[in-house]
Protein backbone atom coordinates (compact mmCIF):
# COMPACT_ATOMS: atom_id res chain seq x y z
CA UNK A 1 0.00 0.00 0.00
CA UNK A 2 1.56 3.53 -1.12
CA UNK A 3 2.44 6.08 1.79
CA UNK A 4 0.58 8.82 2.48
CA UNK A 5 2.26 12.22 2.60
CA UNK A 6 1.14 13.83 5.69
CA UNK A 7 0.79 17.83 5.83
CA UNK A 8 3.29 19.42 8.28
CA UNK A 9 0.65 21.99 9.60
CA UNK A 10 -2.17 18.99 10.73
CA UNK A 11 1.06 17.61 12.48
CA UNK A 12 1.73 20.43 14.18
CA UNK A 13 -1.53 21.28 15.38
CA UNK A 14 -2.61 17.77 16.52
CA UNK A 15 0.37 18.01 18.81
CA UNK A 16 -0.27 21.15 20.03
CA UNK A 17 -3.74 20.07 20.47
CA UNK A 18 -2.16 16.76 22.51
CA UNK A 19 -0.20 19.36 24.79
CA UNK A 20 -3.45 21.58 25.62
CA UNK A 21 -5.66 18.32 26.71
CA UNK A 22 -2.51 17.29 28.95
CA UNK A 23 -1.81 20.60 30.13
CA UNK A 24 -6.26 20.81 30.84
CA UNK A 25 -6.18 17.67 32.83
CA UNK A 26 -3.42 18.27 34.89
CA UNK A 27 -5.05 21.33 35.97
CA UNK A 28 -8.20 19.75 36.73
CA UNK A 29 -6.90 17.04 38.74
CA UNK A 30 -4.51 19.25 40.72
CA UNK A 31 -7.78 21.50 41.71
CA UNK A 32 -9.73 18.32 42.03
CA UNK A 33 -7.32 17.08 44.72
CA UNK A 34 -7.12 20.70 46.64
CA UNK A 35 -11.35 20.41 46.50
CA UNK A 36 -10.84 17.00 48.39
CA UNK A 37 -8.50 18.10 50.40
CA UNK A 38 -10.20 21.02 52.16
CA UNK A 39 -13.06 18.87 51.93
CA UNK A 40 -14.54 18.06 55.46
CA UNK A 41 -14.98 14.18 55.94
CA UNK A 42 -18.32 13.19 55.80
CA UNK A 43 -19.85 11.83 59.69
CA UNK A 44 -20.68 8.07 59.76
CA UNK A 45 -23.80 6.32 58.77
CA UNK A 46 -25.68 4.93 61.66
CA UNK A 47 -28.59 2.91 62.03
CA UNK A 48 -31.24 5.23 63.11
CA UNK A 49 -32.73 2.37 65.74
CA UNK A 50 -29.20 1.99 67.61
CA UNK A 51 -28.82 6.10 68.00
CA UNK A 52 -30.19 8.17 70.94
CA UNK A 53 -31.80 11.42 70.86
CA UNK A 54 -31.64 13.98 73.40
CA UNK A 55 -30.61 17.65 74.04
CA UNK A 56 -27.08 17.88 75.59
CA UNK A 57 -26.99 18.26 79.06
CA UNK A 58 -24.53 19.77 82.43
CA UNK A 59 -23.90 17.17 84.52
CA UNK A 60 -21.75 14.67 85.87
CA UNK A 61 -20.61 11.70 83.56
CA UNK A 62 -21.39 8.06 85.04
CA UNK A 63 -19.07 5.01 84.36
CA UNK A 64 -20.07 1.86 86.14
CA UNK A 65 -16.93 -0.52 85.96
CA UNK A 66 -17.87 -4.22 87.20
CA UNK A 67 -15.19 -6.07 89.05
CA UNK A 68 -14.74 -8.73 91.19
CA UNK A 69 -13.35 -8.12 95.31
CA UNK A 70 -13.88 -8.43 98.71
CA UNK A 71 -14.63 -6.22 101.43
CA UNK A 72 -12.02 -5.56 104.32
CA UNK A 73 -11.90 -3.89 107.24
CA UNK A 74 -9.93 -0.62 107.22
CA UNK A 75 -8.60 -0.69 110.58
CA UNK A 76 -6.35 -3.86 110.88
CA UNK A 77 -3.70 -3.61 113.59
CA UNK A 78 -0.89 -6.35 114.06
CA UNK A 79 -0.92 -7.56 117.73
CA UNK A 80 3.52 -7.53 117.94
CA UNK A 81 5.57 -9.39 121.59
CA UNK A 82 6.94 -6.64 123.35
CA UNK A 83 9.21 -8.55 124.81
CA UNK A 84 11.05 -11.89 123.92
CA UNK A 85 9.48 -15.28 125.51
CA UNK A 86 7.95 -18.54 124.73
CA UNK A 87 3.65 -19.23 123.94
CA UNK A 88 2.68 -20.91 126.88
CA UNK A 89 -0.78 -20.82 126.16
CA UNK A 90 -3.67 -19.70 122.56
CA UNK A 91 -6.62 -18.83 124.61
CA UNK A 92 -8.81 -17.82 121.79
CA UNK A 93 -8.94 -18.85 118.08
CA UNK A 94 -9.37 -16.52 114.71
CA UNK A 95 -13.06 -15.55 114.20
CA UNK A 96 -13.09 -15.03 118.09
CA UNK A 97 -14.55 -11.07 119.30
CA UNK A 98 -12.67 -9.37 121.20
CA UNK A 99 -12.35 -6.73 123.94
CA UNK A 100 -9.86 -4.69 124.58
CA UNK A 101 -8.61 -6.51 127.84
CA UNK A 102 -9.67 -9.71 125.96
CA UNK A 103 -6.38 -11.99 126.12
CA UNK A 104 -5.36 -13.68 123.32
CA UNK A 105 -2.70 -15.75 123.87
CA UNK A 106 0.05 -16.14 127.13
CA UNK A 107 3.95 -16.05 127.05
CA UNK A 108 6.55 -16.92 129.86
CA UNK A 109 9.81 -15.43 130.54
CA UNK A 110 11.86 -15.98 133.77
CA UNK A 111 13.94 -13.11 132.35
CA UNK A 112 10.90 -10.61 132.90
CA UNK A 113 9.68 -11.98 135.63
CA UNK A 114 12.84 -11.73 137.37
CA UNK A 115 13.45 -8.17 136.21
CA UNK A 116 9.66 -7.36 137.70
CA UNK A 117 10.66 -8.52 140.92
CA UNK A 118 14.13 -7.24 141.13
CA UNK A 119 12.69 -3.74 140.04
CA UNK A 120 9.52 -3.82 142.61
CA UNK A 121 12.64 -4.74 145.68
CA UNK A 122 14.91 -1.85 144.26
CA UNK A 123 11.67 0.31 144.60
CA UNK A 124 11.14 -0.98 147.84
CA UNK A 125 14.49 0.06 149.13
CA UNK A 126 14.46 3.47 148.20
CA UNK A 127 11.29 4.20 149.74
CA UNK A 128 12.37 2.50 153.08
CA UNK A 129 15.96 4.81 153.07
CA UNK A 130 14.00 8.06 151.83
CA UNK A 131 11.54 7.34 154.98
CA UNK A 132 14.02 6.71 157.03
CA UNK A 133 16.52 9.44 156.10
CA UNK A 134 13.27 11.83 156.62
CA UNK A 135 13.11 10.48 159.97
CA UNK A 136 16.58 11.27 160.87
CA UNK A 137 16.88 14.57 159.45
CA UNK A 138 13.16 15.44 161.46
CA UNK A 139 15.36 14.47 164.50
CA UNK A 140 18.38 17.04 163.88
CA UNK A 141 15.98 19.57 162.95
CA UNK A 142 14.13 18.50 166.20
CA UNK A 143 17.10 18.64 168.26
CA UNK A 144 18.83 22.22 166.49
CA UNK A 145 15.15 23.73 167.05
CA UNK A 146 15.01 22.58 170.75
CA UNK A 147 18.30 23.54 171.57
CA UNK A 148 17.39 27.39 169.88
CA UNK A 149 14.60 27.14 172.42
CA UNK A 150 16.33 26.84 175.28
CA UNK A 151 18.37 29.46 174.72
CA UNK A 152 15.42 31.74 173.43
CA UNK A 153 14.44 30.61 177.25
CA UNK A 154 17.65 31.92 178.56
CA UNK A 155 17.93 34.93 177.04
CA UNK A 156 14.64 36.23 178.03
CA UNK A 157 15.27 35.31 181.76
CA UNK A 158 18.59 37.25 181.48
CA UNK A 159 16.44 40.06 180.10
CA UNK A 160 14.18 39.94 182.80
CA UNK A 161 17.17 40.08 184.84
CA UNK A 162 19.11 42.95 183.35
CA UNK A 163 16.02 44.81 183.19
CA UNK A 164 15.93 44.25 187.11
CA UNK A 165 19.54 45.50 188.03
CA UNK A 166 19.14 48.24 185.85
CA UNK A 167 16.06 49.24 187.70
CA UNK A 168 17.88 48.47 191.37
CA UNK A 169 21.12 50.30 189.89
CA UNK A 170 19.31 53.52 189.57
CA UNK A 171 18.24 53.29 193.14
CA UNK A 172 21.90 52.03 194.66
CA UNK A 173 20.49 48.58 195.43
CA UNK A 174 23.17 46.86 193.40
CA UNK A 175 26.31 47.48 192.16
CA UNK A 176 27.32 49.02 188.59
CA UNK A 177 29.32 45.86 187.98
CA UNK A 178 26.25 43.42 188.72
CA UNK A 179 24.09 45.50 186.69
CA UNK A 180 26.71 45.38 183.68
CA UNK A 181 27.36 41.43 183.92
CA UNK A 182 23.39 41.05 183.85
CA UNK A 183 22.93 43.24 180.50
CA UNK A 184 26.27 41.46 178.97
CA UNK A 185 25.02 38.23 179.37
CA UNK A 186 21.82 39.24 178.28
CA UNK A 187 23.63 40.53 174.87
CA UNK A 188 25.25 37.38 174.42
CA UNK A 189 22.25 35.37 174.55
CA UNK A 190 20.67 37.17 171.84
CA UNK A 191 23.53 37.08 169.90
CA UNK A 192 23.58 33.29 170.63
CA UNK A 193 19.36 32.96 169.34
CA UNK A 194 20.33 34.67 166.14
CA UNK A 195 23.53 32.37 165.04
CA UNK A 196 21.16 29.12 165.90
CA UNK A 197 18.67 30.62 164.10
CA UNK A 198 20.39 30.93 161.13
CA UNK A 199 21.83 27.26 161.63
CA UNK A 200 18.51 26.31 162.26
CA UNK A 201 17.80 27.38 158.40
CA UNK A 202 20.82 25.83 156.54
CA UNK A 203 19.96 22.47 158.57
CA UNK A 204 16.01 23.09 156.58
CA UNK A 205 17.71 23.49 153.32
CA UNK A 206 20.36 20.35 153.82
CA UNK A 207 17.56 18.49 154.54
CA UNK A 208 15.14 19.23 151.90
CA UNK A 209 18.46 19.37 148.97
CA UNK A 210 18.86 15.50 150.85
CA UNK A 211 15.37 14.22 150.16
CA UNK A 212 15.24 15.69 146.94
CA UNK A 213 18.07 13.58 145.96
CA UNK A 214 16.76 10.72 147.64
CA UNK A 215 13.51 11.37 146.05
CA UNK A 216 15.01 11.44 142.83
CA UNK A 217 16.25 7.89 143.36
CA UNK A 218 12.77 6.74 144.08
CA UNK A 219 11.52 8.23 141.14
CA UNK A 220 13.63 6.61 139.13
CA UNK A 221 13.60 3.08 140.92
CA UNK A 222 9.36 3.94 140.37
CA UNK A 223 9.93 4.56 136.77
CA UNK A 224 11.75 1.34 136.14
CA UNK A 225 9.22 -0.97 138.42
CA UNK A 226 6.63 0.71 136.01
CA UNK A 227 8.73 -0.33 132.86
CA UNK A 228 9.13 -3.91 134.19
CA UNK A 229 5.43 -4.16 134.92
CA UNK A 230 4.34 -3.47 131.84
CA UNK A 231 6.69 -5.77 130.27
CA UNK A 232 5.31 -8.68 132.54
CA UNK A 233 1.89 -7.21 131.61
CA UNK A 234 3.04 -7.90 127.93
CA UNK A 235 3.11 -11.56 128.34
CA UNK A 236 -0.59 -11.62 128.47
CA UNK A 237 -1.36 -10.77 124.23
CA UNK A 238 -3.82 -8.36 124.35
CA UNK A 239 -5.57 -6.17 121.27
CA UNK A 240 -6.18 -2.60 122.85
CA UNK A 241 -9.80 -2.28 121.16
CA UNK A 242 -13.12 -4.18 120.02
CA UNK A 243 -12.88 -6.06 117.17
CA UNK A 244 -12.90 -9.68 115.62
CA UNK A 245 -9.81 -12.16 115.84
CA UNK A 246 -8.31 -12.65 112.63
CA UNK A 247 -5.00 -14.18 112.47
CA UNK A 248 -2.79 -15.83 115.34
CA UNK A 249 0.33 -16.91 113.60
CA UNK A 250 1.93 -18.57 116.93
CA UNK A 251 1.82 -21.74 118.32
CA UNK A 252 2.20 -23.37 122.03
CA UNK A 253 6.12 -23.78 122.83
CA UNK A 254 7.18 -21.21 120.07
CA UNK A 255 9.54 -18.54 121.06
CA UNK A 256 9.21 -15.10 119.88
CA UNK A 257 11.72 -12.35 119.66
CA UNK A 258 10.62 -8.78 120.58
CA UNK A 259 8.62 -6.63 117.39
CA UNK A 260 7.15 -9.80 116.19
CA UNK A 261 3.87 -10.32 115.26
CA UNK A 262 1.49 -12.73 117.35
CA UNK A 263 -1.98 -12.00 115.88
CA UNK A 264 -3.98 -9.32 114.12
CA UNK A 265 -7.44 -7.77 114.74
CA UNK A 266 -9.38 -6.27 112.72
CA UNK A 267 -12.46 -3.96 113.11
CA UNK A 268 -15.46 -5.46 111.41
CA UNK A 269 -17.91 -2.28 111.66
CA UNK A 270 -16.22 -0.03 109.38
CA UNK A 271 -15.31 -1.97 105.70
CA UNK A 272 -13.83 -0.94 102.05
CA UNK A 273 -14.50 -2.93 98.66
CA UNK A 274 -11.06 -3.84 97.19
CA UNK A 275 -11.78 -4.76 93.61
CA UNK A 276 -9.84 -6.24 90.95
CA UNK A 277 -11.05 -4.26 87.43
CA UNK A 278 -9.36 -5.08 84.49
CA UNK A 279 -6.39 -2.87 83.13
CA UNK A 280 -8.16 -1.48 80.21
CA UNK A 281 -11.52 -0.20 82.28
CA UNK A 282 -9.27 1.06 85.37
CA UNK A 283 -7.39 3.49 83.01
CA UNK A 284 -11.01 5.09 82.33
CA UNK A 285 -11.45 4.93 86.29
CA UNK A 286 -7.99 6.99 86.49
CA UNK A 287 -8.91 9.42 84.20
CA UNK A 288 -12.65 10.69 85.74
CA UNK A 289 -10.96 12.75 87.58
CA UNK A 290 -9.37 14.72 84.61
CA UNK A 291 -12.40 14.41 82.85
CA UNK A 292 -14.37 15.86 85.00
CA UNK A 293 -12.35 18.65 85.53
CA UNK A 294 -12.01 19.22 81.83
CA UNK A 295 -16.07 19.12 81.45
CA UNK A 296 -16.03 22.13 84.41
CA UNK A 297 -14.39 23.79 82.02
CA UNK A 298 -15.86 23.62 78.80
CA UNK A 299 -18.95 25.55 77.28
CA UNK A 300 -21.65 22.75 76.07
CA UNK A 301 -23.70 22.67 73.06
CA UNK A 302 -27.05 23.50 72.82
CA UNK A 303 -29.02 20.41 71.82
CA UNK A 304 -27.34 18.21 68.77
CA UNK A 305 -27.88 14.75 67.68
CA UNK A 306 -27.08 12.11 70.46
CA UNK A 307 -23.82 9.55 69.99
CA UNK A 308 -24.01 6.32 70.32
CA UNK A 309 -26.21 4.71 73.48
CA UNK A 310 -23.51 4.54 76.25
CA UNK A 311 -21.05 7.38 75.51
CA UNK A 312 -23.12 10.27 76.14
Amino acid sequence: MPDIARDPAFLKRRRQRRIAFGVIAGVVLVVFSIALARMEPAAPDADRGTLLFDHVKRGSLVRQVRGLGTLVPEDTRWIPAQTEGRVERILLRPGARVQADSVIAELSSPQVEQEAVNARLALQSAEATAFNLRAQLQGDLLREESATAALEADYEQARLQAEADEALAKEKLVSELTRKQSALRAKTLENRIGIEQRRVAQVRESNDARLRVQQATVDQMRALAALAEDRLRSLKVMPGFAGVLQVVQVEVGQRVAPGVNLARVADPDRLKAELRIAETQAKDIESRHAERHHRRHRQPERSGRGQRNGHR
